[in-house]
């Protein structure tokens, strides 16, 4: 694994422009559960009773009461690992130029990251339904479910509930930063869930080296992506980062 943390080091180090894709396997090394497979939160919540935008304006006491009640217990104590914390510092050295991300946590923002595309939108913000008004979701009180607007409208998660598009502007943005950037590393993401899956196979097209961090393969692996550095996001990308801080230093007059 070590000459392939080199290698990935020395292709961002070079590069022009760098740009990442994650998915839940990168946060789940901070204590937050994947959506999909084993230990995945759909295996303990239907997703078409909880997560549905049909079951939201149906019944949104229930919705918020069992899942969205959880989820903001979770998401509250979860804080960044090395893994968010690498990309961040990845950035502030001028190599990755923007973060993809199917999460919905904000780890990547606490972390530092500044350039951050959200698929599927944040729990991080509750918009009201009635008037749009936003708040934060750590300043909204849960012991009332739901929580409510000033005007008395309910609040929902800023996030894409099943039912729901894609944000247009996040699909547009990431598929011109995919079809221009010169590599792509692709970390914590089964690559299943479209069309964010679909982002390292524009990359590919259009020239650029993909990489893939994960602990297992995935549909990528041996097909878009040039290899995988096979472990756990967190130890690999702090070691991609440190390898990357030491060529940089070497090329220092």
């Amino acid at each position: 694994m070590d000459d392939l943390i080199r290698e990935t080091a020395r292709r961002l180090a070079t590069a022009r422009r760098v740009v990442a894709l994650t998915g839940a396997g990168i946060s789940v090394e901070s204590g937050i559960p994947p959506f999909r497979g084993p230990g995945g939160l759909w295996e303990k919540y239907d997703p078409m009773e909880f997560a549905h935008i049909d079951a939201l304006m149906k019944n949104p006491e229930k919705v918020w009461k069992i899942f969205m009640g959880d989820m903001k217990r979770v998401l509250l104590a979860a804080k960044p690992n090395d893994a968010h914390l690498g990309l961040a510092r990845l950035e502030f050295l001028g190599i990755l130029k923007t973060v993809i991300t199917q999460n919905v946590d904000g780890l990547h923002q606490m972390a530092g990251s500044t350039d951050v595309i959200e698929f599927h939108g944040n729990f991080a913000w509750l918009q009201c339904m009635d008037c749009g008004a936003r708040a934060e979701t750590v300043s909204v009180d849960l012991n009332i479910v739901p929580p409510r607007c000033a005007c008395s409208g309910i609040y929902r998660p800023e996030c894409v509930f099943f039912g729901e598009m894609i944000p247009r502007e996040a699909l547009v943005r990431s598929q011109e930063l995919a079809s221009t950037c010169d590599v792509m590393l692709v970390a914590g993401t089964s690559a299943i869930v479209q069309p964010a899956a679909f982002m390292p196979v524009i990359a590919r097209q259009a020239g650029a080296v993909v990489i893939e961090i994960n602990p297992e393969p995935t549909p990528l692996t041996g097909h878009t992506s040039h290899f995988l550095v096979q472990g756990k996001a967190g130890q690999v990308i702090k070691a991609v980062t440190a390898e990357v801080e030491r060529l940089l230093e070497e090329k220092r007059p």
